[in-house]
């Protein structure tokens, strides 16, 4: 077989803020029914309850007060590249997959300028002028999406070796009056990628991906808070929940089977499934929903490892920072061996879903 240039994983790397939110922080919220603007006539106790029965959520790591999200992707990419054995001026590319730049505490305006990718090259002192930077706003599956432009990249024998990085910070940006703000987190994950001649697959095999944005672009939109008696000028996420999990869904499984069978693999040759983290029973659901699609009801134990009891949904950092705690042993009962064979899998910003298998 003639050689090929594939697009390797060669280190990982993660940053979870310190703050560590337990769901009692949420006990003297004040949460407003989204349609009725009216205090949702429930106690507490019984909101976060029901909460934590459908996301499994019982923690998320939110910043320290001086911290934004260029700051977090800085560090994740210094623990990559450290695993990597790479330094950072060596490296060709830095794309970064984010929502929102720069989130100030008490002003929930982007701060975009210049991109968050420069900033960070700025932030890691990085000289070399080769070095380009790309940011990509996908929502959450924004960390895949730079995977495979960055896939791309490699591929076009241009580039040799770059950084992929997820980081958000959503504590900012949630409506501290919307039951949603429970979901979102802060943090950031990272992978060193390189090209590698070979002649047998490896790396990134194939992937598949769908936007549909006519109908459901605006499950996921910037909104005024439930709360009508602040002030109007400030925009909060604002997310159709159910909609969106029933978008999920229908839509996920096609995609990852789409995906898996543009490799030439069968379901039974996925060792993991790394999917977003953003609800447990969701992330469940499109399980089964996988495995229904090849007639299959027996799901391997072990096959969908979750972080989302501990971190919470930090968007674009879900996957590389799940992959990244796979990797260096701190998720119990699971490991990624040589030659196992990865999905890796998001769905977000209402629309768009992609999934990437990968051998390691």
């Amino acid at each position: 077989m003639a050689k090929k240039i594939y697009t390797k994983i060669i280190g990982t790397g993660s940053y979870l803020p310190p703050k560590i939110i337990d769901n009692n922080h949420f006990l003297d919220y004040q949460f407003y029914d989204p349609v009725k603007k009216e205090i949702i006539d429930k106690s507490n106790d019984e909101i976060i309850s029901k909460f934590r029965e459908i996301t499994n959520i019982e923690k998320r790591r939110y910043v320290s007060d001086k911290q934004v999200t260029s700051d977090l992707a800085a560090k994740a990419i210094e623990d990559a590249c450290d695993s990597a054995g790479v330094e950072k001026e060596n490296l060709d590319f830095i794309i970064i997959a984010h929502n929102f730049g720069d989130i100030y505490d008490g002003n929930v305006r982007s701060d975009m300028l210049p991109g968050l990718a420069n900033k960070v090259k700025m932030k890691l002192h990085i000289k070399n002028p080769s070095c380009f930077c790309h940011d990509i706003i996908s929502g959450c599956p924004g960390w895949t999406q730079a995977m495979i432009v960055a896939d791309a990249y490699l591929k076009s024998g241009s580039m040799q070796v770059g950084v992929v990085v997820g980081a958000d910070v959503l504590s900012r940006i949630s409506d501290p009056h919307d039951r949603d703000s429970m979901i979102y987190a802060d943090g950031a994950g990272a992978t060193v990628v390189k090209a590698v001649e070979s002649d047998h697959p490896t790396g990134i095999l194939s992937y598949s991906l769908r936007s549909d944005s006519v109908s459901y672009a605006n499950l996921l939109t910037l909104g005024y808070s439930n709360n009508p008696s602040l002030d109007g000028n400030e925009l909060w996420v604002k997310m159709f929940g159910h909609k969106l999990y029933i978008y999920a869904l229908k839509k996920v499984p096609g995609v990852v089977k789409d995906s898996i069978e543009k490799a030439g693999l069968k379901l039974n040759d996925i060792k993991k499934i790394l999917i977003h983290q953003a609800n447990e029973k969701m992330d469940e659901a499109i399980l089964s929903g996988i495995f229904r699609l090849y007639g299959e009801k027996n799901i391997p134990e072990g096959i969908m490892p979750m972080s989302i009891r501990e971190l919470g949904n930090s968007s674009t950092a879900t996957v590389p920072t799940l992959l990244d705690l796979i990797i260096k042993g701190k998720i119990e009962g699971h490991h990624i061996d040589k030659d196992d064979y990865l999905v890796l899998c998001s769905v977000g910003a209402g629309m768009n879903i992609n999934s990437i298998v990968y051998k390691w």
